[in-house]
């Protein structure tokens, strides 16, 4: 006797993958086939990919360093740059996936260095290797070293968007006993960040990221409370004015940034932000329409500040914030 069919509403195909919590790669398919690629040893499809990526330089870095993350990463790339020791792309990738080993501490930090260096000397044009110097000089190196980094990405890349967030992160660590100083560095270098870029560009939500990154700061040494949404970080004037300037950017410019082919390659981060933030100010409307835009994509930060699951927070905003709506 045959099965039952399914009841009415079930769906008969397999459902599509979702992505887990985190997934640096966002909404990025293409990098997802790759770095699945990559994992079995078939580094021609990342080669293709990096290729196709260009001189898109926020793009390339978004795609190197979710390259760089795949466990085998390190490995394949060494035996792609053994069968191509021309690959500028090969030299990049390892040594990115160096950086990454040494974040984590399965690698030596002074060996990532020199891989970058030699890798950003290979490519002068090329933002990459020095975010990927960024990322290790966050981690364990110096403040001047990060500034003098973030100066030289710029050179190459003025509105390089990753290395904009690591700037911010940096500086809202400075100072970290003053509280809630409206004219902290940190705000000052967002807006002028901000204000330095054409009028689409995803760095107009800087304040936001910057206000979420003061908070982590503040509410780890114990200025605020451990509980974002009842800290009182998101209800002042000046965190009113900044989150009325994002979400009045994203209605006019976000909508034309997601369309496919136009989005962002990291612009599911900054919606992520954004949703925290609204949900944060008690603006459960405006952020349900924020987490309808984020689907499946959603980030560790803010979501984890200071010291939460980022999964379980996250959760409890978007149930919340739909359930309001």
């Amino acid at each position: 006797m045959p099965p039952p069919p399914p009841p009415l509403g079930r769906p008969r195909k397999k459902p599509a993958h979702i992505p887990p919590f985190g997934d640096p790669a966002l909404d990025d398919t293409e990098l997802v086939a790759a770095r699945s690629a990559l994992a079995r040893g078939r580094w021609t499809e990342v080669r293709s990919l990096l290729r196709a990526t260009g001189c898109d330089w926020d793009l390339r870095g978004h795609r190197v360093l979710g390259l760089a993350g795949e466990p085998t990463a390190r490995v394949w790339a060494r035996d792609w740059l053994l069968a191509e020791p021309d690959s500028t792309d090969a030299v990049v990738l390892l040594a990115c996936a160096g950086v990454v080993r040494a974040v984590e501490g399965r690698g030596r930090p002074e060996k990532a260095r020199a891989a970058c260096v030699e890798a950003a000397e290979l490519v002068p044009d090329d933002p990459t290797p020095l975010l990927g110097l960024m990322l290790l000089e966050r981690e364990l190196g110096s403040e001047e070293d990060v500034v003098r980094l973030f100066d030289e990405v710029r050179l190459r890349h003025p509105g390089h968007h990753h290395a904009h967030h690591l700037m911010v992160a940096r500086l809202a660590e400075r100072r970290a006993d003053v509280g809630q100083d409206p004219m902290h560095e940190v705000y000052d270098f967002a807006s002028w960040a901000s204000e330095q870029v054409t009028p689409d560009s995803p760095l107009a939500l800087l304040p936001v990221v910057a206000h979420a990154e003061r908070y982590r700061v503040l509410a780890r040494v114990g200025v605020l409370s451990g509980d974002p949404k009842e800290s009182g970080h998101w209800s002042g004037r000046r965190a009113r004015l900044v989150l009325k300037a994002a979400f009045d950017w994203w209605l006019e410019w976000g909508a034309a940034r997601e369309r496919p082919g136009a989005s962002h390659p990291r612009g599911r981060i900054d919606l992520n932000y954004l949703a925290h933030a609204k949900y944060c100010e008690g603006r459960p409307a405006e952020a349900a329409a924020l987490f309808h835009r984020i689907g499946r994509h959603s980030t560790p930060h803010p979501w984890s500040y200071p010291d939460r699951d980022p999964y379980e927070a996250f959760r409890i905003a978007r149930s919340a914030a739909l359930g309001s709506a």
